[in-house]
């Protein structure tokens, strides 16, 4: 195959051929984490193009995360798919939230995109609510009637989870689960200050629950809405509650 041949009259443009070819090599598997690619005259000599055409090509490989240029020339699959993606970016995540708190904030927005996109799937499918999500809601039930709130706290975020998986789109149920502990930690604190009942928490749930049930995406969406606005103001109040505390130490 000859990139060069079919690109004649955009030659600046060669190495996104180059790049798209070996990227769909990486992510379908036939490229695996750890194989070194072939040098960068022999990658050049298979599509045609120059060697700095190559070049631009790992390092937008580089770039998205997919390849690593070690010394002596080498350059090594570091990455097989999204799913290590996303799990690399959880981790970074986590990084910046301990440096800087106001990440907490940015990581509820972005919950809440999804959580309330993921509505408008769930209310088009034929099965609005799936078992899973019907099973995490009785947890929460038992829990509250039980007053346990940890048990609560480890339902609620499987209702949440349970409702992105619903919907069908892998690539958000991936996101959604990486960063599914940092989203549990702030379940946990945002049901502790202020001091909420297990009843109250219980009630916003199946509110949602309901609403999703009847195919009412708008009503279900603003609940939603509403229920992560709370969490987040509740984790303003417990970030400036921890801070007064160190400050007067």
């Amino acid at each position: 195959m000859s990139i060069g041949a079919a690109q004649t009259g955009s030659r600046e443009r060669l190495h996104v051929g180059v790049m798209t070819a070996l990227e769909e090599r990486i992510l379908g598997g036939e490229l695996k984490v750890g194989d070194k690619l072939s040098s960068e005259s022999r990658i050049a000599e298979e599509f045609g193009v120059s060697t700095r055409s190559v070049r631009e090509a790992i390092q937008a490989l580089e770039t998205k995360g997919l390849v690593q240029r070690r010394h002596g020339g080498n350059t090594t699959v570091v990455r097989q798919d999204v799913s290590e993606f996303i799990s690399s970016l959880a981790v970074t995540v986590r990084q910046q939230m301990a440096a800087h708190p106001e990440y907490l904030e940015q990581l509820m927005g972005a919950r809440r995109m999804i959580e309330t996109e993921v509505i408008d799937l769930l209310v088009a499918s034929e099965t609005p609510v799936t078992e899973d999500v019907t099973q995490a809601l009785r947890a929460m039930e038992k829990a509250r009637d039980d007053g346990a709130f940890d048990a609560f706290v480890i339902a609620d975020a499987r209702f949440h989870l349970a409702l992105v998986h619903a919907s069908g789109n892998s690539i958000l149920a991936l996101m959604y689960e990486n960063f599914a502990n940092l989203i549990t930690e702030m379940i946990e604190v945002s049901s502790r200050v202020p001091t909420k009942s297990l009843t109250e928490a219980y009630d916003e749930h199946e509110q949602i629950y309901d609403r999703i049930a009847r195919r009412d995406g708008a009503g279900a969406k603003d609940l939603m809405r509403e229920q992560i606005a709370r969490s987040t103001e509740y984790l303003r109040i417990a970030a400036q509650t921890e801070r007064e505390k160190k400050s007067n130490v």
